[in-house]
């Protein structure tokens, strides 16, 4: 019984595993720790969702359907390369605080620079109230507080990237190779525990995202500079774009 389900897990990590647009935005997000649950949840969910359709035959009704596919390479083509030349622009052109990994436990969320003024703390080492006075003494904390505000990244709204990640997974028709048709397929030929090998692959996806998403701030130490969010965004432009240019490249040779 566990044969299936460990078949599906492999193989499932196995397709899953690899420097992607969908990993790659994942990633970043993981990075900047922002919507980081409902990222993960939009490409684990959408997997699970290709991969039951795979197992249950749907890949026969697309193979009936060819002018279906190509339109989803047309339009994931164009959504990578212009994702790409995005994510170059902000490598070639940062803004500066957007370009900063957050520390903190929810980036995007800003410190705030007068934190003895909200408690009721005094403002000043000297005279309480005294705040922006000519012989005001900032508090440690306060100063603290400022600089962590402008290190904080700027925060993308949800609904920008809730429709960015169903975007990178539905529109790719690399997705609807792996999980519909190869899954699929390899799927049938476990018969009647075909569900079993399913169960197995969408847990493959459910770790992976999640794993992905909230361990990537363990690299955030090594992010945390501008420099680092300008070399990896210019990793992202060019995959993205070669992803894109190879989608149609066959299409128009």
């Amino acid at each position: 019984m566990l044969t299936p389900v460990l078949s599906g897990l492999g193989l499932g990590f196995s397709l899953i595993i690899a420097i992607g647009a969908q990993n790659l935005f994942v990633l970043r997000q993981g990075l900047r720790r922002e919507h980081v649950l409902a990222v993960a949840a939009i490409c684990a969910i959408s997997d699970a969702i290709l991969i039951a359709l795979g197992v249950s035959g749907i890949g026969l009704v697309l193979e009936a359907v060819p002018w279906l596919v190509d339109v989803v390479r047309w339009a994931g083509a164009l959504f990578l390369v212009t994702y790409g030349v995005l994510a170059a622009r902000r490598a070639w052109k940062p803004t500066g605080a957007g370009l900063s990994a957050s520390d903190g436990p929810d980036a995007g969320t800003e410190i705030d620079p007068e934190p003895a003024l909200r408690s009721g703390a005094p403002a000043t080492a000297a005279s309480p109230g005294a705040a922006g006075g000519p012989d005001a003494q900032p508090v440690h904390g306060a100063s603290v507080g400022a600089t962590s505000r402008r290190a904080t990244p700027a925060r993308t709204a949800l609904l920008s990237v809730i429709l960015t990640g169903l975007a990178l997974t539905w529109l790719n028709p690399h997705v609807y190779l792996d999980t519909v048709f190869l899954l699929g397929t390899v799927a049938s030929t476990h018969g009647d525990a075909r569900w079993l090998f399913a169960a197995g692959a969408i847990a493959a996806s459910l770790i992976w995202f999640f794993g992905l998403a909230f361990g990537a701030r363990l690299l955030s130490r090594w992010l945390s500079t501008p420099r680092a969010w300008r070399i990896l965004d210019g990793v992202i432009a060019v995959v993205m774009i070669a992803l894109g240019v190879s989608l149609v490249l066959p299409t128009a040779g």
